[in-house]
């Protein structure tokens, strides 16, 4: 408001300037913000509010990064904003303070399932992403974006379902198939033929099981056929984003997060540091459980449940391991964001995927022993922002929650869920 009392003393400098307030309106529409100095004016200068309101309207410059300033009720000054130039000049503010390089800081986001063509939903998250990437980088952060690529789960195991149970396409029509430009399309109208197929008959869902049991497994045909497909799907989502002028440092994929054993020794640290416990007792008997931030169950808790005292068993404490042996998603969470940390103590091995015109790489996972010389390295960062929708919430607190009770307070403190709401 510097330059509102600036104006104001030399058009009125036989009187004392009352403080200047800045209110907001009560719609929107009637400008970002209301100055009620006219009511104050009023008094020292004998006349009526509205007409020194005029007054100022009428003869004040604007200052940069506003569009108008226009007079309202009874003596009030509605100031609009260029929003615009009104941005550009906060951000050239902010670069003023903010000079030098800062933290490098991880962004995941648009993370689509490699198994069909990308749709409005999975753009509006990587249009978020992009606009946060963009935004951290002008503020001088080094940002690596990642897209995360689950090529093991039960969408891609459901096309792979349609290309070998229900359609039985062979191997060679299938890269046939993979050659032609709309390839995630037709993924898309298969995955949902399948969803139809298990409806006509609930036994067709074993077929799945033993699908997601091979892509788990991987050597073997079916997840050799997962991958070849996924990697299609993948190349055919990059190249929609590159239309939006999106694009993407690393890919690191769920299959190389389990044959890497990120999980395994994830597992070992949660239990190293009690943040997990094997529940003896009640609905969760036989699982690794996670007590819930206010919930926690102390080890001699634990000790005590096992010798049957029921009122020690937490039931609200979250499986990560089920009683059958097999983690949940939110332990491999867990694995994938001790890696992005660089708390986990093992990494990935990269190599190229694609190049973007200015002749920029994309990088994916694999197994060290495949990478290649001189690749980046990715992970070990400052900070992380998780593009996902607000029914992750719960997931995300989840792991957020298991990184604080490791020990790792700092990093936790560093992990935000950038969340937004559905639209239907």
């Amino acid at each position: 408001m510097t330059h509102v009392r600036e104006f104001l003393t030399r058009k009125y400098p036989e009187i004392t300037l009352p403080e200047i307030v800045v209110e907001q309106p009560p719609k929107i529409e009637l400008g970002e913000f209301a100055l009620p100095v006219a009511l104050k004016l009023a008094r020292g200068l004998r006349k009526a509010p509205l007409k020194i309101a005029q007054e100022i309207v009428a003869e004040m410059p604007l200052p940069e990064g506003f569009a108008s300033f226009e007079v309202a009720g009874a003596g009030y000054i509605n100031a609009r904003l260029d929003r615009s130039a009104a941005a550009a000049v906060v951000a050239g503010e902010i670069a003023e303070k903010q000079t030098g390089a800062r933290g490098k800081v991880l962004v995941e986001h648009t993370s689509i399932n490699p198994n069909k063509a990308a749709h409005i939903g999975h753009l509006r998250n990587s249009i978020l992403g992009d606009t946060l990437v963009r935004l951290l980088r002008a503020a001088n952060f080094k940002v690596d974006v990642q897209n995360y690529i689950d090529n093991t789960g039960v969408q891609v195991a459901d096309v792979v379902v349609g290309f070998e149970q229900m359609a039985k396409i062979a191997s060679a029509e299938v890269d046939a198939l993979i050659a032609q430009p709309r390839f995630d399309y037709y993924c898309w109208d298969l995955y949902a033929k399948v969803s139809q197929w298990y409806e006509q008959d609930k036994t067709h869902l074993e077929a799945r099981r033993a699908t997601l049991h091979a892509l788990e497994e991987g050597g073997n045909p079916t997840a050799n056929l997962a991958q070849k497909i996924s990697m299609a799907v993948l190349h055919r989502h990059l190249e929609t984003m590159v239309r939006l002028g999106i694009e993407y440092d690393f890919l690191p994929q769920e299959s190389d997060i389990l044959h890497l054993h990120f999980w395994a020794k994830a597992f070992e640290l949660l239990k190293a540091a009690g943040v997990l416990y094997y529940e003896e007792n009640g609905k969760n008997k036989g699982c690794w459980v996670m007590t819930r931030p206010g919930n926690a169950k102390s080890a001699a808790a634990v000790e005590t449940a096992a010798e049957g005292a029921a009122n020690a068993t937490d039931e609200d404490a979250k499986v990560i391991v089920r009683s059958n042996g097999t983690v949940g998603y939110v332990g491999k969470d867990i694995a994938y964001h001790l890696w992005k940390f660089g708390l986990l103590g093992l990494d990935f091995g990269y190599r190229k995927f694609s190049e973007y015109a200015d002749g920029r790489h994309v990088w994916i996972s694999c197994d060290p022993k495949d990478g290649e010389p001189g690749a980046p390295h990715f992970g070990g960062v400052d900070a992380i922002y998780n593009v996902i929708d607000a029914r992750q919430s719960e997931p995300q607190e989840t792991v957020k929650q298991a990184i604080l009770l490791m020990g790792n307070a700092d990093a936790a403190a560093r992990y935000t869920h950038f969340s937004y709401e559905m639209v239907r």
